[in-house]
């Protein structure tokens, strides 16, 4: 009895056989085949604008996934066009997300630290006053962001429409309710202990700030700096609205226009710059793509 026991556990425990194995796996080609699935939907239209950036046809007919006549003539008739500044354009979309982004990161990080950290009378109704705020449609804001800026552009010229300086303004009142609340939803996470003993070693409000606790939020920092940068730098409405002056606009709003005048034949223009704009994106998003990750799980929870 004992060795028919022993050879019973001995075929309990031998390894499954190839076609039991084949049966367990049965199930997970589906799974490989659906991420192959959206990996080709997702680079589809990278592979296609690629394609026709470097197809010296230069029009929308001829394009498709592999070009007809490799070079790179979209770029150089994109960099001479006089009527086109491509190189302006960049450089106005570059220091509109930069300088926004710097300061949309300081006013967040200021007043996310008043709400977490102190208290005030008010303090609960101004948090819950700039999440109803977030709910009003901003389309319906347009109309009267323009009126004001026109009549402040006669007073402060620098300031009004037309000009990089107002157009930065707008955005940073659009973007402050939502970055005040990712912020001081990571600013809860820090203990209160270290403010404390930073009180009893007689550092202010301000010292604490800006040497304790902004360096242990730097994720949550580099998290809302990329994406403050990347909404802006693809933004297209408003500074539509603001920047009239071909040498005053931005990549979106130069790039919409040389399609819109002739979508045949500017085609190969238009996607040659917009491989060029996407350069920055790319490169912020993979520098910081590990803050994204720990600055959006850790502050979506106190």
């Amino acid at each position: 009895m004992a060795a028919i026991d022993v050879s019973n556990a001995d075929q309990r425990t031998a390894a499954p056989t190839p076609a039991g194995r084949r049966k367990k796996g049965g199930g997970v080609w589906w799974r490989h085949a659906l991420a192959l699935l959206a990996l080709v939907f997702a680079l589809f239209p990278i592979l296609f604008i690629v394609s026709s950036a470097f197809n010296n046809a230069g029009t929308l007919s001829t394009s498709g996934l592999m070009p007809t006549r490799f070079g790179t003539d979209n770029f150089k008739d994109l960099f001479a066009d006089p009527a086109r500044p491509y190189w302006t354009w960049f450089k106005n979309s570059m220091i509109i997300s930069v300088v926004s982004t710097i300061a949309t990161l300081f006013l967040g990080a200021c007043a996310a630290y008043s709400f977490s950290r102190l208290r005030w009378t008010g303090r609960r109704t101004g948090l819950l006053a700039i999440l109803l705020l977030q709910m009003f449609p901003a389309v319906l804001a347009f109309g009267a962001l323009y009126i004001t800026f026109a009549n402040v552009g006669n007073v402060l010229p620098a300031v009004g429409l037309n000009t990089l300086a107002g157009l930065i303004l707008v955005y940073l009142g659009g973007a402050m309710g939502s970055n005040i609340w990712l912020l001081k939803g990571y600013f809860d996470t820090v203990p209160k202990e270290l403010d404390e003993a930073a009180y009893i070693d007689g550092a202010s409000h301000a010292r604490i700030f800006f040497t304790i606790t902004l360096r242990l939020v730097t994720p949550i920092l580099a998290t809302v700096a990329m994406l403050a940068f990347v909404g802006l730098w693809g933004e297209f409405l408003l500074a539509s609205i603001f920047l009239t002056d071909v040498n005053q606009q931005t990549l979106a709003v130069g790039l919409w226009q040389t399609r819109n005048a002739d979508v045949n034949r500017y085609f190969g223009q238009f996607v040659a710059g917009a491989v060029i704009a996407s350069i920055p994106v790319v490169l912020v998003y993979l520098s910081l793509q590990k803050q994204l990750i720990g600055g959006l799980t850790q502050g979506s929870v106190k």
